[in-house]
């Protein structure tokens, strides 16, 4: 049916003239059933649309008692600002770009994906930049690329020092979100708690008896590693407990099957913590082909709980990352510097604690009598 035939049926039912105020409420009702915008935000505020917008936009001309108004009415709404026309006004695109390390590590793997995920979740498309090293120049050409295509904000998985220079170089109106950096870093970081992780692995073989607990080391230069490492020696300084010398190591399962072999000839070790459960499993490994159980004669606890460690026997002790909550507050706070919702810097936000994940490492220290002996030879054939 035309428009002019409906027009003419409506004037030959004799309708009556619409009642006064219908179409606001025939506009509330709309409003009612779409996602609220700058409009009704500033009805609910009692401001114009334009002071809205000058609240986005951290504009200096608003008083703060105007501004807490319009966030609240916000806040009430659930608004959220419009990021594609953001993204036509600043030029940006509607992609999030992360700058990752390429890697296997299970780590930085996972924090990737479950980043990926949240972003996508969010109606961003994704551009992942690899680098083949966490250095300065490598980080920089990789910003630069993703610069080029205008990225609405940047996620840099930067795990280790070396990162450190190429990340304080970026722009400070770019949105952006630093994980498992630098933990002094003040703001734009998103991190596990690894010291804590660390402290739960620890205080869990002195429970179980052990006077203290040998520790395998990631590699220098990772704060992962540094940290992992410092939440073992203060855990056995509220014990009390002497530190052993650190076997130092990398985070793959050959440097824990070498760690394990030096292990199996110290007859006064009984329980160690591993920087990650490649290296914890590796660890037991040589422990086996020495002829030493776990967890008999050595206890032995990891951190990261990959797939595997559920599945080995023994299943592994291990401390899990909860990198879900990682990658949804890294989202977070990066959307809320592309929405203008924050004020001066990004504040500093709390560590996200790990769990510790109790299955069947971890034993009681043997008794004297069945201590094993001191030099543990080499079977012939093993490297």
């Amino acid at each position: 049916m035309s428009v002019g035939s409906a027009e003419s049926g409506n004037a030959g039912q004799g309708n009556a003239p619409t009642p006064p105020g219908a179409h606001v409420q025939a506009a509330d009702r709309v409003a009612a059933r779409r996602a609220p915008g700058m409009i009704d935000v500033a009805k609910l505020a009692g401001v114009s649309h334009m002071t809205v917008s000058r609240v986005l936009n951290n504009h200096p001309n608003v008083r703060e008692q105007t501004r807490l108004r319009v966030r609240a009415a916000m806040e009430q709404l659930g608004y959220r600002p419009n990021r594609t026309a953001k993204a036509l006004v600043t030029g940006r695109s509607f992609v999030v770009g992360i700058v990752a390390q390429n890697t296997a590590l299970y780590g930085p793997t996972s924090t990737l994906t479950a980043v990926e995920r949240a972003v996508s979740a969010e109606g961003f498309a994704v551009g992942v930049a690899s680098v083949p090293a966490l250095d300065r120049s490598s980080i920089a050409d990789a910003v630069a690329r993703l610069l080029d295509q205008r990225v609405a904000g940047i996620v840099v998985i930067a795990p280790v020092a070396s990162a450190n220079e190429a990340i304080d170089d970026l722009p400070d109106s770019l949105p952006m979100v630093v994980i498992d950096g630098d933990p002094n870093r003040t703001s734009r970081l998103v991190t596990v708690d690894q010291r804590l992780g660390a402290r739960l692995a620890t205080r869990r073989l002195l429970a179980a008896g052990h006077e203290t607990v040998w520790h395998v080391s990631g590699p220098t230069g990772w704060f992962d590693s540094a940290e992992r490492l410092a939440g073992w020696r203060q855990a056995l300084v509220d014990a009390s407990a002497e530190a052993p010398p650190v076997i130092a190591a990398d985070w793959s399962l050959r440097a824990g099957y070498e760690a394990g072999q030096s292990l199996a000839r110290m007859p006064e070790a009984h329980a160690v913590f591993a920087a990650n459960d490649h290296l914890a499993l590796g660890i037991i490994k040589a422990l086996r082909e020495a002829g030493l159980s776990v967890p008999g004669d050595m206890s032995v606890v990891g951190f990261d709980d990959i797939p595997e460690a559920d599945y080995i026997s023994p299943a592994l002790t291990t401390v899990r990352p909860d990198f879900a909550a990682v990658a949804e507050q890294t989202v977070r706070l990066l959307l809320a510097q592309m929405d203008d919702s924050l004020s001066g810097d990004p504040p500093r936000l709390a560590p996200i604690p790990p769990r510790l994940i109790e299955r069947e490492s971890v034993a009681p220290p043997p008794d004297a009598a069945s201590r094993r002996r001191a030099a543990v030879p080499r079977r012939s054939g093993r490297h």
